[in-house]
């Protein structure tokens, strides 16, 4: 599905990922742009940008959204991973094209908001070619190195084996793209959703009470989905909730009373 969006006094344009383009990369929350038309085909989106964009009295691209769509391509090497896009606009084509994965001697590479993050913290410029962008494979490799150390200890508590990292990343991006396809964020507010979020906690009490842990599962799930549109529709993300949430626990002390943790007095 292609996205015709219009930021109020900045632009006009096209997307297939909302959350991703305006949100993300431009810096935009949902409620600081508009939805103007949507359809999957790509000709009828393109001359309709061009045709608002002229009834907008914006500045008119110079080629139809159909002609600059492309995929990425990398060329890899040995020592580096080599984007046919140059810097200031490497992250935007990162981004596009999440979940994107490719081999290389140290190892299968994918494209998640960590690695997107760190590519675009550490790629340089090409000096034959500014257009082009590349990373070190052995330093990213390092780093992906680095993080499966840090996440290996999550896999050991309870006895419990965590779901796949990247899979869990893509999974909230997959909510919003499910919820956005679906109108929730243009048409939906924050307190129906929160409404939604207390009949999902009794759905969980009943669970727990009647030890269903199918309805346990199911339960908390719903939560978790109610809880990162909620957050989207207050212009935030759940990730950056729950690291915030964990930053101000993982400095507390305590200890356990009654089957509670109770923290430090300060």
């Amino acid at each position: 599905m292609y996205y015709l969006y219009h930021i109020p006094g900045k632009k006009i344009g096209v997307t297939r990922n909302l959350n991703n383009r305006v949100t993300l990369i431009q810096g935009y929350k949902p409620n600081e742009y508009e939805v103007l038309d949507q359809s999957d085909d790509i000709d009828y989106i393109s001359d309709k940008e061009i045709e608002l964009q002229k009834s907008y009295g914006y500045k008119v691209d110079r080629k139809k959204y159909k002609n600059l769509f492309k995929k990425m391509t990398i060329n890899v090497t040995e020592q580096t991973s080599t984007f046919a896009i140059p810097l200031n606009k490497l992250k935007g084509h990162l981004m596009d094209n999440m979940g994107m994965s490719w081999e290389t001697s140290h190892g299968t590479f994918e494209l998640d908001m960590q690695t997107i993050k760190w590519i675009t913290d550490n790629a340089k410029m090409s000096m034959y070619n500014d257009k082009r962008s590349y990373i070190y494979n052995k330093a990213f490799s390092e780093f992906l190195y680095k993080v499966e150390l840090h996440n290996k200890p999550l896999n050991l508590i309870g006895g419990l084996t965590m779901p796949d990292y990247n899979k869990s990343q893509m999974m909230f991006n997959k909510i919003r793209t499910w919820a956005e396809t679906r109108g929730l964020y243009e048409k939906g507010d924050p307190m129906t959703q929160y409404v939604k979020l207390q009949e999902e906690a009794g759905e969980l009490a009943k669970a727990l009470l009647k030890d269903d842990q199918p309805e346990v599962i199911d339960a908390i799930g719903d939560m978790v989905v109610v809880l990162t549109n909620l957050a989207h529709q207050r212009g935030v993300y759940i990730e950056e909730c729950i690291y915030t949430a964990y930053e101000v626990i993982n400095k507390r002390t305590g200890k356990m009373i009654n089957g509670t943790f109770v923290k430090d007095e300060n």
